[in-house]
Protein backbone atom coordinates (compact mmCIF):
# COMPACT_ATOMS: atom_id res chain seq x y z
CA UNK A 1 0.00 0.00 0.00
CA UNK A 2 2.54 2.54 1.07
CA UNK A 3 4.68 1.57 -1.58
CA UNK A 4 2.07 2.28 -4.49
CA UNK A 5 1.86 5.73 -2.53
CA UNK A 6 5.14 6.37 -3.46
CA UNK A 7 5.02 5.50 -7.08
CA UNK A 8 1.63 7.61 -7.71
CA UNK A 9 3.38 10.36 -5.47
CA UNK A 10 7.04 10.12 -7.55
CA UNK A 11 4.80 9.84 -11.40
CA UNK A 12 3.70 13.14 -10.32
CA UNK A 13 7.40 14.66 -9.85
CA UNK A 14 8.88 16.58 -12.73
CA UNK A 15 11.41 14.52 -14.04
CA UNK A 16 10.96 11.64 -12.22
CA UNK A 17 10.92 7.88 -13.53
CA UNK A 18 10.80 4.52 -12.00
CA UNK A 19 12.86 2.14 -13.90
CA UNK A 20 12.41 -1.28 -11.24
CA UNK A 21 10.63 -2.52 -8.57
CA UNK A 22 11.17 -5.51 -6.32
CA UNK A 23 8.78 -7.30 -4.12
CA UNK A 24 9.07 -10.79 -3.24
CA UNK A 25 5.39 -11.15 -3.60
CA UNK A 26 5.19 -11.69 -7.40
CA UNK A 27 1.82 -10.57 -7.99
CA UNK A 28 2.27 -7.38 -5.88
CA UNK A 29 5.72 -6.88 -8.07
CA UNK A 30 3.86 -7.13 -11.21
CA UNK A 31 1.15 -4.89 -9.98
CA UNK A 32 3.26 -1.94 -8.91
CA UNK A 33 4.84 -2.33 -12.21
CA UNK A 34 2.28 -1.87 -14.20
CA UNK A 35 0.95 1.08 -12.41
CA UNK A 36 4.29 3.15 -13.18
CA UNK A 37 5.48 0.98 -16.54
CA UNK A 38 9.07 -0.17 -14.67
CA UNK A 39 10.30 -3.51 -15.07
CA UNK A 40 10.34 -6.06 -12.12
CA UNK A 41 13.39 -7.23 -10.76
CA UNK A 42 13.27 -10.91 -9.18
CA UNK A 43 15.80 -10.28 -6.40
CA UNK A 44 16.69 -7.20 -4.12
CA UNK A 45 20.24 -7.98 -5.95
CA UNK A 46 18.97 -7.84 -9.28
CA UNK A 47 17.38 -4.39 -8.53
CA UNK A 48 21.04 -2.60 -7.44
CA UNK A 49 21.94 -4.33 -10.99
CA UNK A 50 19.78 -2.22 -12.74
CA UNK A 51 21.49 0.52 -14.68
CA UNK A 52 20.14 3.96 -14.59
CA UNK A 53 19.36 3.87 -11.22
CA UNK A 54 19.39 7.16 -9.21
CA UNK A 55 17.91 6.44 -5.84
CA UNK A 56 15.85 3.97 -4.22
CA UNK A 57 12.95 4.24 -2.08
CA UNK A 58 12.51 1.31 0.40
CA UNK A 59 8.69 0.59 1.60
CA UNK A 60 8.37 -3.24 2.87
CA UNK A 61 7.68 -4.36 6.08
CA UNK A 62 9.27 -2.31 9.43
CA UNK A 63 11.81 -5.37 10.45
CA UNK A 64 13.02 -5.68 6.87
CA UNK A 65 15.14 -2.11 6.99
CA UNK A 66 17.64 -3.14 8.50
CA UNK A 67 18.92 -6.00 6.00
CA UNK A 68 17.91 -4.38 3.12
CA UNK A 69 20.04 -1.02 4.14
CA UNK A 70 23.30 -3.23 5.10
CA UNK A 71 22.52 -4.97 1.19
CA UNK A 72 22.56 -1.81 -0.31
CA UNK A 73 25.39 -0.60 1.56
CA UNK A 74 27.65 -3.44 0.62
CA UNK A 75 26.18 -3.59 -2.71
CA UNK A 76 25.39 -0.32 -4.20
CA UNK A 77 25.22 2.68 -2.24
CA UNK A 78 22.60 4.71 -3.62
CA UNK A 79 20.68 7.90 -2.01
CA UNK A 80 18.03 6.01 -0.31
CA UNK A 81 14.58 7.46 1.09
CA UNK A 82 13.52 4.91 3.56
CA UNK A 83 10.40 4.54 5.06
CA UNK A 84 9.49 5.00 9.01
CA UNK A 85 11.14 2.99 11.42
CA UNK A 86 14.45 3.03 10.30
CA UNK A 87 14.54 -0.30 12.59
CA UNK A 88 12.37 -2.34 15.01
CA UNK A 89 14.28 -4.42 17.34
CA UNK A 90 16.10 -2.27 20.58
CA UNK A 91 18.95 -4.90 19.43
CA UNK A 92 19.71 -2.82 16.01
CA UNK A 93 19.96 0.62 18.19
CA UNK A 94 23.68 0.69 18.78
CA UNK A 95 24.55 -0.75 14.72
CA UNK A 96 21.55 1.56 12.57
CA UNK A 97 23.13 4.82 14.55
CA UNK A 98 26.61 3.80 13.19
CA UNK A 99 24.93 2.55 9.64
CA UNK A 100 23.25 6.21 10.08
CA UNK A 101 26.63 7.97 10.59
CA UNK A 102 28.60 5.81 8.36
CA UNK A 103 26.18 5.23 4.99
CA UNK A 104 28.43 7.29 2.05
CA UNK A 105 24.84 8.45 -0.05
CA UNK A 106 22.11 10.65 0.94
CA UNK A 107 19.93 8.72 3.40
CA UNK A 108 16.33 10.43 4.19
CA UNK A 109 13.73 8.49 6.57
CA UNK A 110 10.71 9.03 5.57
CA UNK A 111 8.37 10.93 7.96
CA UNK A 112 5.51 12.23 6.08
CA UNK A 113 3.64 13.97 8.63
CA UNK A 114 6.39 17.10 8.97
CA UNK A 115 5.75 17.61 5.33
CA UNK A 116 1.09 17.83 5.82
CA UNK A 117 0.64 21.62 4.97
CA UNK A 118 -0.89 22.08 8.31
CA UNK A 119 1.54 20.64 10.33
CA UNK A 120 4.20 22.13 8.14
CA UNK A 121 2.37 25.86 8.61
CA UNK A 122 2.56 24.88 12.55
CA UNK A 123 5.75 24.15 12.53
CA UNK A 124 6.91 27.70 10.57
CA UNK A 125 4.99 29.68 12.77
CA UNK A 126 5.31 28.08 16.44
CA UNK A 127 7.76 29.89 17.83
CA UNK A 128 6.34 33.56 16.29
CA UNK A 129 3.13 32.81 17.92
CA UNK A 130 4.09 31.48 21.03
CA UNK A 131 6.80 33.15 22.11
CA UNK A 132 8.80 29.74 22.22
CA UNK A 133 6.87 26.48 23.13
CA UNK A 134 6.44 25.12 26.71
CA UNK A 135 4.05 22.69 25.94
CA UNK A 136 3.14 20.84 22.91
CA UNK A 137 0.54 18.11 22.32
CA UNK A 138 -0.17 15.98 19.76
CA UNK A 139 -3.76 13.78 19.34
CA UNK A 140 -4.40 11.18 16.38
CA UNK A 141 -7.68 9.39 16.44
CA UNK A 142 -8.15 7.45 13.41
CA UNK A 143 -9.01 3.73 12.37
CA UNK A 144 -7.76 0.67 13.26
CA UNK A 145 -4.54 -0.73 11.65
CA UNK A 146 -4.96 -1.97 7.80
CA UNK A 147 -4.30 -5.35 6.53
CA UNK A 148 -0.51 -5.83 5.31
CA UNK A 149 1.25 -8.66 3.44
CA UNK A 150 1.46 -11.70 5.44
CA UNK A 151 -0.52 -9.50 8.69
CA UNK A 152 2.80 -8.37 9.77
CA UNK A 153 1.67 -5.70 11.31
CA UNK A 154 -0.65 -7.49 13.51
CA UNK A 155 2.64 -8.36 16.19
CA UNK A 156 4.98 -6.11 18.00
CA UNK A 157 7.92 -9.01 17.06
CA UNK A 158 7.19 -7.27 13.28
CA UNK A 159 7.09 -3.77 14.03
CA UNK A 160 8.33 -2.79 16.93
CA UNK A 161 5.24 -2.46 18.38
CA UNK A 162 2.38 0.80 17.97
CA UNK A 163 4.62 3.15 19.95
CA UNK A 164 7.20 2.44 17.84
CA UNK A 165 5.71 1.72 13.83
CA UNK A 166 2.90 4.68 14.38
CA UNK A 167 4.10 6.58 16.79
CA UNK A 168 7.74 7.49 15.68
CA UNK A 169 5.98 9.95 13.58
CA UNK A 170 4.79 11.96 16.62
CA UNK A 171 8.25 11.77 18.48
CA UNK A 172 10.05 12.63 15.60
CA UNK A 173 7.33 15.55 15.28
CA UNK A 174 7.99 16.47 18.73
CA UNK A 175 12.21 16.72 18.27
CA UNK A 176 11.62 18.67 15.34
CA UNK A 177 9.43 21.17 16.44
CA UNK A 178 10.93 21.60 19.98
CA UNK A 179 14.33 21.58 18.65
CA UNK A 180 15.54 19.66 21.87
CA UNK A 181 15.98 15.69 22.39
CA UNK A 182 14.23 13.72 25.08
CA UNK A 183 15.17 13.30 28.82
CA UNK A 184 12.26 11.10 30.59
CA UNK A 185 9.26 9.19 28.48
CA UNK A 186 6.38 8.33 30.46
CA UNK A 187 3.60 5.95 28.53
CA UNK A 188 0.44 3.88 29.29
CA UNK A 189 -0.47 2.00 26.67
CA UNK A 190 -1.95 -0.84 25.59
CA UNK A 191 -5.07 -3.51 23.35
CA UNK A 192 -8.34 -2.52 24.47
CA UNK A 193 -10.70 -3.11 21.19
CA UNK A 194 -9.09 -3.99 18.25
CA UNK A 195 -7.69 -7.26 16.58
CA UNK A 196 -8.73 -9.11 19.80
CA UNK A 197 -11.05 -11.86 17.69
CA UNK A 198 -8.17 -12.58 14.53
CA UNK A 199 -5.74 -15.66 15.30
CA UNK A 200 -2.64 -15.78 13.23
CA UNK A 201 -1.59 -19.35 13.29
CA UNK A 202 -3.19 -19.82 16.44
CA UNK A 203 -1.74 -16.83 17.88
CA UNK A 204 -3.76 -13.73 19.16
CA UNK A 205 -2.57 -10.01 17.64
CA UNK A 206 -0.60 -8.22 20.35
CA UNK A 207 -0.23 -4.38 18.85
CA UNK A 208 -1.83 -2.27 20.88
CA UNK A 209 -4.46 0.41 19.97
CA UNK A 210 -4.55 3.72 22.68
CA UNK A 211 -2.04 5.04 24.73
CA UNK A 212 -0.85 7.88 26.72
CA UNK A 213 3.04 9.05 26.23
CA UNK A 214 4.20 12.06 27.96
CA UNK A 215 7.75 13.36 27.39
CA UNK A 216 10.21 15.75 28.74
CA UNK A 217 13.04 17.61 27.21
CA UNK A 218 16.04 19.16 27.58
CA UNK A 219 15.04 21.95 26.53
CA UNK A 220 12.43 22.23 29.83
CA UNK A 221 9.48 21.76 27.57
CA UNK A 222 7.14 19.13 27.73
CA UNK A 223 5.40 16.85 25.10
CA UNK A 224 1.73 14.42 25.34
CA UNK A 225 0.91 12.04 22.41
CA UNK A 226 -3.09 10.70 22.33
CA UNK A 227 -3.60 7.61 20.55
CA UNK A 228 -6.89 6.03 19.94
CA UNK A 229 -7.45 3.25 17.09
CA UNK A 230 -10.83 3.07 17.11
CA UNK A 231 -12.05 6.45 16.36
CA UNK A 232 -12.53 6.40 13.18
CA UNK A 233 -15.66 8.64 13.31
CA UNK A 234 -13.47 11.64 14.39
CA UNK A 235 -14.06 14.92 12.20
CA UNK A 236 -10.04 15.11 12.64
CA UNK A 237 -7.47 12.38 12.67
CA UNK A 238 -4.64 14.68 13.99
CA UNK A 239 -4.75 17.48 16.27
CA UNK A 240 -1.60 19.08 17.43
CA UNK A 241 -1.55 22.50 19.53
CA UNK A 242 1.95 24.29 21.01
CA UNK A 243 2.11 27.12 23.72
CA UNK A 244 4.00 29.00 24.90
CA UNK A 245 4.01 32.26 26.92
CA UNK A 246 2.78 34.70 23.82
CA UNK A 247 0.04 32.16 22.72
CA UNK A 248 -1.48 29.08 21.13
CA UNK A 249 -0.83 27.57 17.97
CA UNK A 250 -2.55 24.93 16.58
CA UNK A 251 -3.69 22.92 13.56
CA UNK A 252 -6.43 20.03 12.82
CA UNK A 253 -5.69 17.62 9.98
CA UNK A 254 -8.75 14.95 8.75
CA UNK A 255 -7.97 11.36 7.30
CA UNK A 256 -7.62 9.74 4.42
CA UNK A 257 -9.87 11.03 1.55
CA UNK A 258 -10.68 7.66 0.70
CA UNK A 259 -11.91 6.65 4.08
CA UNK A 260 -14.40 9.60 4.63
CA UNK A 261 -17.83 8.77 4.14
CA UNK A 262 -20.15 10.45 1.48
CA UNK A 263 -22.81 10.51 4.08
CA UNK A 264 -20.92 12.64 6.08
CA UNK A 265 -20.79 15.88 3.10
CA UNK A 266 -17.52 16.76 1.80
CA UNK A 267 -13.85 15.83 3.23
CA UNK A 268 -12.79 18.75 5.59
CA UNK A 269 -10.75 21.60 5.18
CA UNK A 270 -7.60 21.17 7.48
CA UNK A 271 -7.03 24.05 9.41
CA UNK A 272 -4.53 26.23 11.31
CA UNK A 273 -5.44 28.32 14.31
CA UNK A 274 -3.70 31.18 16.25
CA UNK A 275 -4.64 32.47 19.50
CA UNK A 276 -2.76 35.09 20.83
CA UNK A 277 -2.87 35.82 24.61
CA UNK A 278 -3.39 40.04 23.63
CA UNK A 279 -5.38 39.93 22.17
CA UNK A 280 -7.41 37.25 23.23
CA UNK A 281 -9.42 35.62 20.56
CA UNK A 282 -8.71 32.83 18.02
CA UNK A 283 -7.61 33.17 14.43
CA UNK A 284 -8.77 30.24 11.83
CA UNK A 285 -7.57 29.78 8.49
CA UNK A 286 -8.46 26.73 5.92
CA UNK A 287 -5.66 25.07 4.51
CA UNK A 288 -6.68 23.50 1.22
CA UNK A 289 -4.52 20.63 -0.17
CA UNK A 290 -4.82 20.17 -3.93
CA UNK A 291 -7.27 17.45 -5.02
CA UNK A 292 -4.60 15.72 -7.12
CA UNK A 293 -2.39 14.91 -3.95
CA UNK A 294 -5.15 14.22 -1.40
CA UNK A 295 -6.02 11.24 -3.82
CA UNK A 296 -2.01 10.14 -4.56
CA UNK A 297 -2.08 9.34 -0.97
CA UNK A 298 -3.20 9.16 2.38
CA UNK A 299 -1.02 11.72 3.54
CA UNK A 300 -2.63 14.68 3.40
CA UNK A 301 -0.45 15.59 0.05
CA UNK A 302 2.53 14.84 2.48
CA UNK A 303 4.24 12.51 0.30
CA UNK A 304 4.71 14.54 -2.66
CA UNK A 305 6.11 17.20 -0.52
CA UNK A 306 8.90 14.98 0.54
CA UNK A 307 9.86 13.71 -2.38
CA UNK A 308 10.19 17.00 -3.58
CA UNK A 309 12.88 17.70 -1.27
CA UNK A 310 14.03 14.41 -1.76
CA UNK A 311 14.50 14.65 -5.46
CA UNK A 312 16.48 18.04 -5.10
CA UNK A 313 18.78 15.61 -2.97
CA UNK A 314 19.40 13.33 -5.47
CA UNK A 315 20.25 16.47 -8.12
CA UNK A 316 22.49 18.07 -5.70
CA UNK A 317 20.21 20.63 -5.09
CA UNK A 318 18.97 20.23 -1.32
CA UNK A 319 19.80 18.93 1.70
CA UNK A 320 18.54 15.92 3.67
CA UNK A 321 15.87 16.88 6.05
CA UNK A 322 15.14 14.04 8.00
CA UNK A 323 18.69 12.06 8.36
CA UNK A 324 19.32 8.71 9.99
CA UNK A 325 19.96 9.90 13.39
CA UNK A 326 16.26 11.15 13.41
CA UNK A 327 15.10 8.29 12.06
CA UNK A 328 16.85 6.37 15.03
CA UNK A 329 15.56 9.09 17.87
CA UNK A 330 12.53 8.18 17.01
CA UNK A 331 12.74 4.64 17.23
CA UNK A 332 14.18 5.19 20.42
CA UNK A 333 11.58 7.43 22.52
CA UNK A 334 9.01 4.62 20.95
CA UNK A 335 10.83 1.94 22.71
CA UNK A 336 11.57 3.74 25.15
CA UNK A 337 7.45 4.59 25.34
CA UNK A 338 6.64 0.68 24.95
CA UNK A 339 9.23 -0.34 27.86
CA UNK A 340 7.23 2.20 29.99
CA UNK A 341 3.87 1.18 29.08
CA UNK A 342 4.71 -2.15 29.98
CA UNK A 343 6.73 -1.65 33.59
CA UNK A 344 4.92 1.26 34.64
CA UNK A 345 8.50 3.20 35.05
CA UNK A 346 9.56 6.27 33.80
CA UNK A 347 12.34 5.39 31.30
CA UNK A 348 15.68 7.79 31.02
CA UNK A 349 16.83 8.32 27.60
Amino acid sequence: MMGREHLRNLALIPGARVVAVQDPVAELASQAAAQCGAQVAPTLAALLATPDLDALVIASPNHTHPAILREIASTRPLPVLAEKPLYTDPADAAAMAAFAHSYPAPLWVAMEYRYMPPIAALIARAAAVTGGIKMLSIREHRFPFLRKVGDWNRFNANSGGTLVEKCCHFFDLMRHILQSDPLRVMASAGQAVNHLDERYDGQTPDIWDHGYVVVDFASGARAMLELCMFAEGSRWQEEIAAIGPSGKIECRVPGPARFWPASAGPLPVAQLVTSPRDPVGPVTEELPVDPVLLTAGDHNGATFYQHQRFNAVVRGAGAVEVTGHDGAMAVAMGHAAQLSAATGQVVTL
